[in-house]
Formats: C-alpha cells, sequence, structure tokens
C-alpha cells in the first residue's frame, strides 16, 4: 500500500490524475480532428486509441519507485528481515500500482455517460465499450508489471521511469512496427504483431472476449512478475 499513500499523500499524484482526465477530456471533446461532438457517432473510440500511449507514461511513473527508492534508501534491507517471501513482496507492490491505476481510470466513466446523453437515441455499443474497458484494465496491468519489473533492477527512479516506458513502447507497438516492414510480408508479419500487445488490445475492444487474448495478458503479467520475483530473490 505504501504506492498508493506515496501517490495521493502529496499535490503530484492529484495533478498526474487530474492531467490524466484533462488531456482525454480535450482530446474527446475540444480538439476538431478527435472531438467526438465532431465525429457523427456515439463512440469512444478515440478515448481507447490515445489511453494507451498516456499510460505509457503515467503507469512507469507511478511504479518507478517501488524498487528503486528501495534499494536507494536502503529500506530494502529492513523490508528483507519481515516474515515476507519475494513472492509476497512484489504482489504487493504490483497491486498497489494495479490499485492506483484504478482510481486513475474509473472516473473515465463519466465519458460513457456524457456520449450516452449525446447520443440522439440515448443507445451506445455497450458491449464495445465494456470489452475496451476490460482491455484497457489488461493493458495497463501489463504496463504494470513491466514497470515494477523495471524498477527492480536499478536504484534510480529516474532510470527505472525511462527504461520502464521505453519497454511499455515496445510492447505495445514494437512488434506492430515490426510487422510493418516489407521483409516480414506474408504469413511472418501477423504472428510477428500477434507478439505485441497493440493486437490483442485491438482484439478485445472489439467487445468480444476472446480467451487466446486473456491468455495472452495473464501471460505477460506473470512473466514479467517472475522476472521480478528472482530479480528480488537475488538480492
Amino acid at each position: 500500500m505504501k504506492e498508493i499513500r506515496q501517490f495521493f499523500s502529496n499535490l503530484t499524484g492529484y495533478i498526474a490524475l487530474l492531467l490524466f482526465l484533462l488531456v482525454n477530456g480535450m482530446y474527446l471533446f475540444l480538439l476538431q480532428d478527435s472531438s467526438i461532438l465532431e465525429y457523427g457517432y456515439a463512440t469512444l473510440d478515440q478515448f481507447f486509441q490515445l489511453a494507451p500511449w498516456v499510460l505509457m507514461f503515467l503507469i512507469p511513473a507511478i511504479a518507478m519507485r517501488s524498487f528503486s527508492d528501495e534499494f536507494r534508501t536502503g529500506t530494502f534491507e529492513t523490508l528483507k528481515t519481515r516474515p515476507l517471501t519475494a513472492t509476497q513482496i512484489v504482489s504487493g507492490k504490483y497491486f498497489s500500482v494495479l490499485g492506483v491505476m484504478l482510481v486513475v481510470i474509473i472516473p473515465t466513466f463519466l465519458y460513457v455517460f456524457t456520449i450516452q446523453s449525446l447520443s440522439t437515441t440515448g443507445q451506445i455499443d455497450g458491449g464495445g465499450i465494456a470489452g475496451s474497458y476490460f482491455g484497457l484494465f489488461f493493458l495497463a496491468a501489463v504496463f504494470a508489471a513491466i514497470s515494477v519489473c523495471c524498477s527492480s533492477f536499478t536504484s534510480n527512479a529516474v532510470v527505472a521511469f525511462l527504461v520502464s516506458a521505453f519497454a511499455c513502447l515496445i510492447v505495445y507497438y514494437g512488434f506492430n512496427a515490426l510487422s510493418a516492414l516489407p521483409v516480414f510480408s506474408g504469413n511472418a508479419d501477423y504472428y510477428i504483431e500477434m507478439l505485441g500487445i497493440d493486437f490483442h488490445y485491438r482484439s478485445i475492444s472489439r467487445g468480444v472476449l476472446d480467451t487466446r487474448d486473456v491468455i495472452y495478458f495473464l501471460s505477460m503479467i506473470v512473466l514479467f512478475l517472475f522476472i521480478t520475483i528472482k530479480n528480488v530473490h537475488k538480492k
């Protein structure tokens, strides 16, 4: 729970939450090229396209101190004296970051009520929006696992942030960009694209919970948490 207390113990956490909502709100309602008021359809597609890029920097900023500060201040030595296993320590850090992300994402439900009130029929694609929120939660969960993992390798919070943001970018969009290279055109490009988060995020955002997408997200979370546990256990 330390990360939650740190996040909301000063104005930094509230400013980050406010900026997340403002950036998305401006993108959805003020910018002419992306405004849903100009789009003509009651949809949140623009929000779900932008949110991963914002979370790509917000989540590493939240998680960068999870282990790096423990190493820098020497409190990790105290933490090791507690009757806790490496798995319990990592799980606590991870779920704290994930808890903060839920606090960040939940206020965006206001956008759903907004577009519903703007709809001429009062009806919206509830299934598609629900699927997109499931996809956004899984994506945030993977970003959190990556960020906590990167933080466990360094005592410098800034380095942890930069490496985490870069790793999130690579896992989210890197494989998609790699698959677009002419050398992989044909069957290989599809399988390379499947390795990235973006492919499965777009798939689950269609409103259908495919078990292959769920298994992919859970596998990524388990993989990075496993690496973190091993790293913490060594230390």
